[in-house]
């Protein structure tokens, strides 16, 4: 965020501020910098920062949670799930993290809406969470290993990366004057290769792509070999 250009704004009625890092789908972490210039801009002018963070340990070395910085407890919640973490995205098991008032207030609304969730799906979050660190290790080996490959596809379609990002996503620039949409529907008429066009995101997603990391080595290979 440009907090420069948004101390700049009517913030009178703003209550809630939402940030995402490690973000999606671009994957850059956010710095030290960062969550310290978020923290202090919501004790600025009383605004709720919410970090929604569940690719923390996808290619991550470093994970990071906003709650460990300086004063952040007092203006900051967190998010994040089993979704990515477990490959257990549909389960809809997720955890909030923050100052005892905040959970307070959001269990008055959720209390209201549902009653718990399916007791198996409990049972099931219990065993994930207890993993060893193996199983981190061999999930990232998993996506390291696809993302060379697709960093390989990438760089057959002329697209440029930055490769220290996280997460399961590689956020890919176009060729110059290239549009995403015009580029991702040429490369399934050509290829038959599916790329999300980085427009899905927003307009400042225009002249980039989003690779996913979900498909599988042979996936990866077959599409590498279609562009040669």
């Amino acid at each position: 965020p440009d907090f420069i250009a948004l101390e700049h704004l009517d913030l009178s009625k703003v209550k809630l501020m939402w940030v995402n890092y490690p973000h999606m789908p671009t994957g850059t972490q956010g710095t030290h910098k960062f969550y310290d210039d978020v923290i202090a801009f919501g004790k600025r002018h009383n605004i709720l920062i919410v970090n929604d963070n569940p690719y923390s340990f996808v290619l991550n070395d470093k994970p990071r949670s906003i709650l460990s910085y300086r004063n952040a407890k007092d203006v900051c919640l967190e998010l994040n799930s089993l979704s990515k973490t477990f490959n257990m995205a549909g389960w809809r098991v997720g955890m909030v993290a923050g100052h005892e008032s905040y959970i307070q207030s959001i269990l008055k609304v959720k209390s209201n809406m549902d009653s718990g969730m399916f007791y198996a799906v409990q049972k099931g979050a219990i065993v994930a969470l207890d993993c060893s660190e193996m199983w981190y290790l061999s999930l990232n080996t998993v996506y390291r290993q696809r993302r060379e490959l697709i960093w390989q596809l990438a760089e057959g379609l002329n697209c440029t990366y930055d490769e220290d990002t996280t997460g399961m996503f590689v956020w890919a620039k176009l060729p110059e004057h290239m549009k995403s949409e015009e580029f991702t529907d040429l490369v399934l008429k050509e290829h038959s290769i599916f790329i999300a066009p980085g427009t899905v995101f927003g307009s400042n997603g225009e002249g980039y792509v989003r690779f996913s990391l979900c498909a599988t080595e042979d996936d990866i290979n077959e599409a590498i070999a279609r562009v040669k």
